[in-house]
């Protein structure tokens, strides 16, 4: 048996174990399985893996993508650039090896939607594990950004600084936290909503549900909405590439 997993605090949301589980029907690998581990801690993984023995993959999600780190032998060179990891690999010897699959499904989700021009300028709601892939992506595009976060101590924006000017500077805005994921699908960013216009892309990283309330108040004023399943789909295949000794071809062995 070859059993992979996903690991976070709570789980409901997430398609991932359907999207892995068909992915092995539809290729014939009956001796494969995905499972959710909800996870009350981080600190819980060890005994995670000393009980599952036939465990080689795990992907990671929220709250713990940065504070899994120091449980891990390795990172490679995307967990250490992005300072972030949503791929754990168990290796062969037992060790266990971080990457950041994350970075690549969006930056390449990214492309087929944001036509980025010259002049084009980003904010990026949030400062976790999430957000911290979205940006090393933007870089990546050259794409200038802002980081947003309720910490006025913190490095970049806070939200009482998104003044309607600022938002109209800044046409593709991207929803890097978990508000308005299922089952609190009431809750949206706090932004001057009225100031977007149809020169807008909303991206949001959340996609349960399909439309989120930031998208369904970008679209209300005329901008380009996407939600994150194209990148979920994206970083997953690189995961699997990367579970099945293929990572040397996304740069990551």
């Amino acid at each position: 048996m070859r059993q992979f997993g996903l690991i976070g605090r709570t789980l409901s949301h997430s398609f991932s174990q359907t999207y892995f589980n068909q992915k092995f029907y539809s290729l014939e690998l009956a001796e494969h399985q995905y499972d959710l581990f909800e996870l009350a801690t981080v600190a819980e993984l060890p005994a995670l893996l000393a009980a599952h023995p036939d465990l080689v993959g795990l992907n990671v999600t929220v709250p713990y993508k940065e504070t899994v780190v120091a449980y891990l032998d390795e990172l490679a060179p995307s967990a250490r650039r992005v300072g972030a990891v949503n791929v754990i690999e168990r290796l062969p010897d037992g060790l266990l090896r971080g990457h950041n699959t994350d970075y690549v499904g969006f930056r390449e989700s990214l492309r087929t939607f944001f036509p980025n021009p010259p002049d084009a300028r980003a904010l990026v709601l949030g400062t976790g594990g999430a957000a911290k892939a979205v940006t090393v992506a933007l870089q990546e595009l050259a794409i200038p950004h802002w980081s947003v976060s309720r910490n006025p101590l913190g490095v970049g924006l806070t939200y009482d600084d998104l003044t309607p000017q600022l938002v109209a500077a800044h046409a593709l805005i991207i929803n890097a936290t978990p508000v308005g994921t299922f089952p609190r699908i009431d809750e949206c960013p706090p932004l001057p909503y009225e100031a977007l216009t149809e020169q807008h892309h909303l991206y949001d990283l959340v996609y349960n549900p399909t439309e989120t309330l930031f998208m369904a108040k970008g679209k209300a004023a005329g901008a380009q909405v996407k939600n994150g399943f194209e990148m979920l789909c994206l970083q997953a295949e690189a995961a699997w590439a990367i579970w099945n000794g293929q990572g040397a071809a996304l740069n990551e062995q």
